[in-house]
């Protein structure tokens, strides 16, 4: 059976197809904005074809369909969520507005504050109070749930977050409040936050619970329709959708949890990465048609963040893999400010009409538009040859970006090419520098078609040793589902601490977890051979504002006895050394919250790939030579053009050279060396 992985980006669809034999096929459509679905299906379309059968036959032999959606991110992005309501406790109406009372530029009069993510006049108050202990102070009024129901239906929402205080620790008042509303309003999605999010911080719990609840009607929208595309056309596998925490979950999982689907595309890339070179440091460099995703992998070990941001103003409100962004990509428009300073994104051409190169009716230069004035990209082998791009067109758009510059067409080619490179290079230093990383101590691996032409410009400028290309790389997301494990988070509130440790409390909170995961692999179809589970909790020292994150060993039974507080209090002694370079062995250690993640193991972790430096270079012929710019102010000279798929173990050459893939391109600059690894991964050494 074939194993397939579908990733959407802003320009090309990327479908990596693995073969019964193990065999890894990569290609790529165009993607359709507005009807993702259809993409989708124009993916699995090509593949099939790739495979010389029609769709119905390739889908009747594939197994499995893992698939990094951008749905619900676009839907956040372009402010397209579903209309929402905010069920909050009296007297706390303004969690959303007043935020985690952000101070960015607190001097600047001029700056309005922003608006909340579900509007005041949607915000409905709710008499009933839950103390922190979960003792009910006052009943739940459901009087007011059942007018907020009326009026929020009279308001157009399309779906309603409930986020009441201390519901997480005792969430009688949000199941009720959420029967009324079903009874004044059948069928209108709701989400609750002691679902969601049931942590104590207040504002992360409800714009979590606000953004699942305005992404229910999109994403379900989106899986019903793709769903049912896939049982017309024959499919009878499973679907997996991946999710924000590098994982993957079925799709009845990512409909009753659509926040979870958030972001969750480049998180496919370091799955892959890890993957590829396991159990050391790695700088994630992934380059699309749109943006230019960044994450690091610290020791085997995908960094996540608690404070993703959606907007400008907003948090996600749930951990993701630690993924940075920047509008860097092969679509991205370059243009002039009225001072005459060159600048590239982030606006995008997207898929249609995308680079002015692909002919379908864009006018302004982008990065692939240079790429193809400075030879580095053959608009006679875009894709293998499947698309042939328009050189001439590519020129006319530089040439209007260098009137403006009042320079030649290669210099400003190069200049596009070279703004794009340090729009990227800051990319990586905020995942590195700014996090006192130095990215020279870390491999770097690349991801998406359009890196090969541009990672080796960045390595030189940063001085990198060396930096590693995927064979997959062009369709690393896409890869990444396929080497990914389901995965599933929950999480629930056990206060205590370490000189009044409530046994009993943490042991029950512990028990239902592990029941709650169990039930997801159980309906995930995880056999109990291939599931582990992974255990953490969220602890602070007396008196600190913010909790961290520490993983510990489960113990035998799941079942606490004191003689296990020594063992957590030493994990949180030894992780705070770790993030803050210091400990207070003395201060009492309070734990806030206790995780519990399901895994269903899907591969084999692989031993690491050696680059195999003692090898000598054994160079195949170069089918062409082509003349490219790749230097500041010189000319196009001839260089030596090589195809990849020649290329066996313990081959290389040394730059300036390029290496051509059937879906990417790599430039070699003077003084690199490109040695190919048994998995046919290239390792580059800079000089």
């Amino acid at each position: 059976m074939f194993r397939v992985g579908i990733d959407i980006g802003g320009t090309f669809t990327d479908c990596v197809v693995q073969t019964p034999e193990g065999r890894v096929v990569i290609v790529k459509s165009p993607s359709t904005p507005g009807d993702f679905a259809r993409g989708f299906m124009n993916a699995l379309k090509v593949a099939a074809d790739r495979f010389a059968l029609n769709l119905a036959d390739f889908l009747a032999r594939v197994d499995v369909i893992v698939h990094g959606t951008t749905v619900s991110t676009n839907a956040l992005v372009t402010r397209r969520t579903a209309p929402t309501g905010l069920l909050a406790t009296r007297g706390h109406p303004d969690v959303l507005t007043l935020r985690e009372a952000p101070r960015k530029k607190a001097w600047d009069w001029r700056l309005d504050y922003p608006d909340p993510f579900v509007p005041r006049n949607r915000t409905m108050e709710v008499g009933g109070r839950i103390d922190s202990l979960g003792n009910e102070v006052e009943p739940l009024s459901e009087a007011d749930v059942r007018a907020a129901a009326r009026l929020l239906r009279q308001a157009g929402v399309e779906a309603i977050a409930v986020s009441l205080l201390w519901a997480f620790v005792n969430p009688s008042h949000e199941l009720r409040a959420a029967e009324i509303i079903e009874e004044e309003w059948p069928g209108v999605p709701v989400s609750l936050g002691h679902r969601v999010n049931p942590i104590p911080r207040e504002y992360r719990r409800t714009i979590a619970t606000a953004i699942d609840a305005s992404l229910r009607p999109v994403v379900n929208a989106y899986i019903e329709a793709l769903t049912g595309a896939l049982a017309e056309a024959g499919f009878r596998g499973k679907l997996l959708i991946a999710n924000c925490t590098g994982g993957m979950m079925p799709p009845d999982e990512i409909i009753g949890s659509p926040i979870q689907s958030v972001m969750s595309g480049p998180t496919m890339a370091p799955v892959a990465a890890r993957h590829a070179v396991p159990g050391q440091d790695v700088v994630v460099a992934d380059m699309g048609g749109t943006t230019f995703d960044v994450a690091a992998i610290r020791s085997g070990q995908i960094l996540v963040t608690p404070e993703a941001m959606v907007y400008d103003h907003d948090m996600l409100g749930l951990p993701k893999v630690d993924v940075r962004s920047v509008g860097a990509g092969g679509g991205s428009i370059a243009w002039v400010d009225d001072g005459g300073l060159l600048h590239v994104g982030p606006q995008s051409a997207g898929a249609r009409p995308g680079p002015a190169c692909y002919g379908h009716g864009g006018d302004q230069a982008t990065v692939t538009d240079a790429n193809v004035v400075l030879g580095i990209i053959d608009p006679d082998f875009f894709l293998g040859g499947a698309i042939r791009l328009d050189r001439n067109l590519a020129e006319q758009a530089v040439d209007r970006i260098a009137g403006q510059l009042r320079i030649g067409r290669l210099e400003a080619a190069y200049a596009i090419h070279a703004t794009s490179n340090h729009n990227m290079i800051g990319a990586i230093e905020d995942i590195t520098v700014n996090e006192g990383l130095n990215p020279r101590d870390s491999l770097i691996v690349t991801g998406g078609g359009a890196t090969g032409c541009h990672i080796a410009g960045m390595a030189q400028a940063l001085g990198l040793p060396r930096f590693m290309v995927p064979r997959l790389s062009s369709g690393l997301s896409a890869f990444g589902g396929l080497v990914s494990d389901i995965r599933w988070q929950v999480s629930a509130s056990a206060y205590s601490d370490s000189g009044n440790f409530a046994i009993s409390r943490v042991n029950a909170a512990l028990a239902d977890l592990l029941r709650r995961c169990n039930g997801f692999l159980d309906r995930s179809g995880v056999s109990h051979e291939s599931r582990s589970i992974e255990v953490a909790f969220m602890g602070r020292y007396q008196f600190q504002s913010w909790e961290i994150e520490v993983p510990f060993i489960l113990p035998a039974g799941g079942v606490f006895t004191s003689a296990d507080l020594a063992g957590l209090t030493d994990a949180f002694h030894d992780m705070h050394r770790r993030v803050y370079g210091i400990s207070d062995e003395g201060n009492r250690v309070e734990f806030v919250s206790w995780k519990m993640t399901a895994v269903g193991h899907t591969n084999p972790r692989p031993a690491a790939p050696a680059p195999g430096k003692e090898a000598p270079l054994a160079a195949p012929k170069a089918k062409s030579e082509r003349a490219v710019c790749f230097e500041p102010g010189a000319k196009a000279r001839a260089i030596p053009v090589y195809d990849g798929s020649a290329f066996g173990a313990a081959s290389g050459i040394r730059g300036p050279a390029i290496i051509e893939e059937e879906t990417t391109t790599l430039l070699l600059l003077p003084g690199m060396a490109a040695r190919v690894d048994a998995d046919g991964n290239y390792w580059v050494e800079c000089s």
